[in-house]
């Protein structure tokens, strides 16, 4: 399955971080809020994800609600990828680009899978 993955699109001085992975005929959309500490570190407090259409329509989860939060274990495994993804490594290319998005879409997809009603 085809897939583009478009990394850290937010504004300037905000805490809300957005990410997006489109495929052919759905994309979904990773909301990220990290909570901002003395030390001007951030540090992530919770992800949630959509699903839409290509026309944007929004598909609900099993239980009707329009987005899903991404908790606990499968949080500490997202930050885990997504810090991969923002590393030295993948962005000057010393690592397999590839091989990296494709554990972050693997791990998004077993979440929508599980989740929602395709």
């Amino acid at each position: 399955m085809n897939f583009k993955i478009e990394l850290n699109t937010q504004k300037r001085g905000s805490n809300i971080i957005f990410h997006n992975i489109i495929f052919d005929f759905f994309k979904i959309n990773i909301v990220e809020r990290h909570k901002k500490s003395k030390q001007s570190q951030s540090s992530l407090e919770f992800a949630l994800f959509k699903i839409r259409t290509i026309d944007n329509n929004i598909i609900n989860t099993k239980e009707g609600n329009a987005r899903f939060k991404i908790k606990r274990n499968h949080l500490e495994t997202y930050k885990k990828l997504i810090q991969i993804l923002n590393s030295y490594e993948y962005k000057n290319r010393l690592i397999d680009r590839k091989n990296a998005e494709q554990k972050l879409v693997d791990f998004i997809l077993t979440l929508v899978i599980s989740n929602y009603t395709i």
